[in-house]
């Protein structure tokens, strides 16, 4: 049964730099609130160059942050060159305080960054706590190399302040899958904020698009926001051009950060490979993976749901750095058998990758290895917020009473 919360409100906050993989998460977990809480209405902060591209259900807004981009090398820079990277960061600062000062939420939802980009946040943070907004930090279930982030965070004092800001803490992915914050020294008080939630499941819109899928079976090639995809589809490109057996259709989605330099040599390159086809973005990817017969991918956090999600085949070739993120979970997940996994160096000998992507359709599924493999993220949130504003509900009720 649906419940209703009357002007409950939830503020969400994805810093995005780079790729697409934290403003899906949250638009993900909006949905799934809304369509189980009317009433309720979420906003999304975010700074994804195309937020606008995707479809938000009822109930669901965003507000658009000057982007920011992250290099290859780490560093950030700001989208419009023109404009200083301490410029936009106050800009993005203003309008975060401006967004919670207005909106007023019961909850704020911190995406993967605990203080926000260069701390963007903790400033909004201290003004939500004064007011008694629930503040949530949520983490994928691999944030990075424990040495890579444990020094990350120290230079920030972020273990501390995640102490002094923050009422939960949840870990999207289960406690025998890996934990966010191995090898860090984590203080009781903060180990006892912290649930693991479980994957996020995808599904499927009920209304299908005519023709959005392609004809046949296919392969599922994506870089998820593909600003530093072009080694992967190089790769299968050379594959095919090198063993003349491989002929399984494929779809490779280039993604909308891929940049136009190498966008347009991969078109050229693939033109002549008649098993090819390539588009640049699609916005309902769970489309495109429930539909594929297997799954090529770096593996970032949601591309990895949508394959358990829809129990596909799939063979990993994760991103190396800045982050080491891509690694550790393909890692887990090969030991545990729900994908293959190829480094980036076997990938380039084109033989060898021309021989996984041959055998991957018929390498088992997911729930063949792993049969007692749950996502039930969204379904544990959604107790959560519901317990807590129940709880809110009856506190405001009480006072009301009393006052009356």
């Amino acid at each position: 049964m649906v419940r209703r919360f009357e002007h409950a409100r939830i503020l969400m906050y994805s810093h995005d730099t780079f790729g697409l993989g934290h403003l899906r998460r949250c638009r993900t977990i909006a949905h799934s609130l809304v369509a189980d809480y009317h009433g309720l209405h979420i906003l999304l902060i975010s700074g994804a160059q195309i937020a606008g591209a995707f479809d938000y259900r009822a109930r669901v807004d965003f507000v658009k942050i000057p982007s920011v981009i992250k290099l290859r090398s780490g560093e950030y820079t700001s989208l419009e060159r023109h404009i200083d990277l301490r410029e936009t960061m106050k800009m993005r600062q203003a309008i975060i305080r401006h967004t919670a000062e207005s909106f007023q939420p019961d909850f704020f939802i911190v995406d993967k960054e605990p203080l926000g980009l260069r701390g963007e946040i903790e400033e909004t943070l201290s003004y939500l706590k004064t007011r008694g907004t629930t503040l949530v930090l949520g983490l994928r279930e691999v944030m990075d190399a424990p040495a890579l982030l444990n020094a990350e965070w120290r230079q920030h004092d972020v273990m501390r302040k995640i102490g002094l800001f923050y009422d939960m803490i949840w870990a999207y992915g289960p406690p025998d899958f890996y934990d966010p914050l191995t090898g860090l020294e984590v203080p009781p008080a903060i180990r006892a904020k912290m649930k693991f939630v479980g994957f996020l499941q995808r599904s499927l819109l009920p209304e299908g698009l005519p023709g959005h899928r392609p004809e046949g079976e296919y392969i599922l090639v994506t870089t998820g926001g593909g600003g530093d995809g072009a080694d992967l589809i190089h790769a299968v490109i050379h594959s095919y051009q090198q063993d003349p057996e491989l002929t399984h259709k494929a779809l490779v989605v280039l993604g909308p950060y891929m940049p136009a330099r190498k966008r347009r040599k991969l078109i050229r390159k693939a033109a002549g490979i008649p098993y090819i086809e390539m588009i640049e973005f699609d916005s309902r990817m769970e489309d495109l993976i429930a539909g594929a017969r297997a799954v090529v991918a770096m593996g970032g956090y949601n591309t990895y749901c949508e394959i358990l999600s829809f129990d596909k085949p799939a063979l990993i070739v994760p991103r190396m750095r800045p982050r080491e993120e891509q690694l550790i979970r393909a890692r887990r997940a090969a030991e545990l058998g729900l994908i293959e996994m190829l480094l980036p160096e076997e990938a380039e000998d084109a033989l060898r990758f021309a021989a996984a992507l041959k055998a991957l359709p018929n390498r088992p599924r997911p729930s063949q290895s792993n049969p007692d493999l749950r996502l039930e993220g969204l379904v544990h949130i959604s107790e959560i917020v519901g317990d807590w504003l129940d709880q809110r509900h009856r506190h405001q009720f009480t006072v009301v009473e009393n006052m009356s």
